[in-house]
């Protein structure tokens, strides 16, 4: 019998790019995909121990009171699994002992800063050392970014990528840390995964609007040192095709937008190293 490749995407509370993010699932191989409310894990209708691959997807989770993805890094932290007494945050971390994957985009990656799954230094997935804050343009940033992706990170999604155009969408996107030893423990470790580049030069940048939100080392994106877990601002998820592309009328692109080589590494890193 051939085991199947087997995603979830949580929604729920405000998440509005589960679709997508199930699409492009996908369109990366999983052969089972499940877009499933978190109040759904919460009442034990769904067990993350059941899949392969946890999908976090963007959006304006509980209208980002408190601070993008904070309420929902509480409930995941501390809602207990109906009928059981255990914490949904005990599953999430059976899920990653497992050796299985994780991404979270744009308010995803909030929500994994937020309950502290990453950075994931030596081992650590449940104690918050960064965060995501306001943009300094004080405004909500809707545009398309050019990305550089550090060749030698460790990070199973970008495998083999070395640049990426992909739209942003939010309001709070810059990266901060608790101190300057883990900014520099996470450029040492090459856990920068992408950064925001200048579409001319292609080279990581300061400069507004290719940097969209004053991030400093131009940080759009890192991974644990597992590489497994995977969190960015960016949105992958939508640019599966050549006409979600901005200039997809008048440049020559390939039918397969670039989004789907991050969900297909995951997909291929799954059926050569966990079923």
């Amino acid at each position: 019998m051939v085991k199947k490749v087997k995603a979830i995407v949580i929604t729920g509370y405000g998440t509005n790019c589960e679709t997508e993010m199930a699409h492009a699932c996908r369109l990366g191989g999983a052969d089972q995909v499940d877009i499933v409310h978190m109040s759904e894990l919460i009442h034990g209708e769904y067990q993350l121990a059941d899949y392969h691959f946890l999908n976090l997807a963007g959006g304006f989770l509980d209208g980002d009171d408190l601070g993008a993805g904070q309420a929902g890094a509480h409930r995941f932290k501390y809602a207990t699994i109906k009928g059981t007494g255990e914490r949904l945050q005990d599953q999430l971390l059976k899920f990653i002992k497992d050796g299985k994957l994780i991404l979270g985009v744009c308010n995803g990656f909030q929500l994994m800063v937020k309950t502290g799954l990453l950075p994931g230094f030596d081992h650590n997935y449940d104690n918050r050392q960064i965060s995501l804050t306001y943009n300094d343009s004080s405004r909500f940033e809707d545009r398309w970014v050019s990305l550089q992706v550090d060749p030698d990170s460790p990070c199973v999604f970008t495998k083999s990528i070395t640049n990426l155009y992909f739209p942003v969408r939010h309001g709070e996107g810059k990266f901060v840390t608790m101190d300057d030893a883990i900014l520099h423990r996470l450029q040492e470790d090459k856990l920068i995964t992408m950064r925001y580049a200048d579409p001319k030069t292609g080279e990581p940048t300061a400069e507004y609007p290719y940097n969209p939100n004053g991030s400093p080392d131009a940080i759009a994106g890192i991974c644990d040192p597992s590489g497994r877990l995977f969190g960015l601002m960016p949105h992958p998820e939508a640019f599966l095709h050549r006409t979600n592309h901005p200039r997809w009328t008048r440049e020559e692109l390939p039918e397969e937008g670039q989004g789907v080589a991050l969900f297909r590494n995951a997909v291929d890193f799954i059926r050569e190293n966990i079923l």
